[in-house]
């Protein structure tokens, strides 16, 4: 396998950076998950915009222009003969001192990486995922943006870890208001009336680019989609549920904390959004 880094390709066991990197020692930087599906990265650009906004959020200056950058990106695919995967995209704020002062740091450092993966398993997606909640909240968006796609990672790790402890692969995590924010790894949605309904990043969603596309694929198949406030609830009884997210694409959810989630299986309307995705993933972005 080759890693992009720093400007060259080399191979996986020679992809290090050092001990002193920001990155490593403080969850200084930022990154992206990008898909690729036989041969078109999707939605990429939206992905390397988001990637510069969390950026200046964080005073982190890129090493490349967004057009370097979907190079650099459709490059690594090509080097691994890639056609299908996961990308991941990483910039730290590079090496420094033991001290937070980023501004020490002199130069961010940036590498990708393009491999394979399989987030769930394959009747996950026929017969759906049953999830919990947990107690770990999310972070308030008054203290982390959630729109800042970080290498902190610690808030969801931990409620990973709880969600494995309760025998599930994912969980729901609340905000401080007792909200549902999203999934420890995905944003969630309910359908409920006829209607899709999901958190907004006001009550600490992660604005997620599959979950954009989710509000694309709703309007184009006459579907109704909003932001709203939800609670367990409201998950308990809605018609339907399913997840998003760039490694978890879009997979239905047929159980909540024990309690069946509409009639247990798979849902008409998240089975009119899933071939919709699964449409768009092939012509929305760039081509290696």
């Amino acid at each position: 396998m080759k890693i992009y880094l720093d400007g060259n390709f080399v191979d996986a066991a020679d992809a290090k950076i050092s001990v002193f990197d920001h990155g490593l020692l403080y969850g200084d930087g930022i990154f992206e998950g990008i898909r690729l599906y036989k041969g078109n990265v999707f939605r990429l650009d939206e992905h390397l915009e988001r990637l510069e906004y969390s950026a200046k959020a964080l005073m982190l200056k890129l090493p490349l222009s967004r057009k370097e950058l979907a190079e650099a990106t459709c490059e690594t695919c090509r080097r691994n003969n890639l056609t299908d995967g996961y990308i991941r995209l990483v910039v730290t704020r590079g090496v420094g001192d033991l001290g937070l002062s980023p501004w020490l740091c002199a130069t961010p450092s940036l590498f990708i990486i393009a491999d394979k993966i399989a987030l769930y398993p394959k009747e996950y997606y026929e017969k759906g995922l049953e999830i919990v909640t947990v107690a770990t909240r999310r972070m308030s968006p008054a203290a982390l943006p959630p729109a800042v796609k970080s290498l902190n990672y610690l808030n969801n790790i931990l409620a990973k870890i709880e969600a494995r402890q309760a025998g599930a692969l994912e969980a729901i995590m609340l905000n401080d208001q007792g909200y549902v924010a999203e999934c420890t790894g995905d944003n969630i949605f309910i359908v409920h009336k006829g209607r899709i309904l999901t958190p907004s990043s006001q009550a600490g969603a992660l604005r997620g680019i599959t979950r954009d596309s989710i509000f694309d694929i709703a309007r184009e198949v006459g579907v109704p989609i909003e932001e709203h406030d939800l609670t367990r609830y409201d998950v308990w009884n809605a018609d339907e549920a399913f997840l998003t997210g760039t490694g978890a694409e879009v997979i239905p959810v047929v159980k909540l904390d024990g309690r069946e989630v509409g009639a247990g299986r798979p849902g008409p309307i998240f089975e009119k959004i899933l071939a919709a995705f699964r449409r768009r993933v092939l012509t929305e972005g760039t081509r290696i």
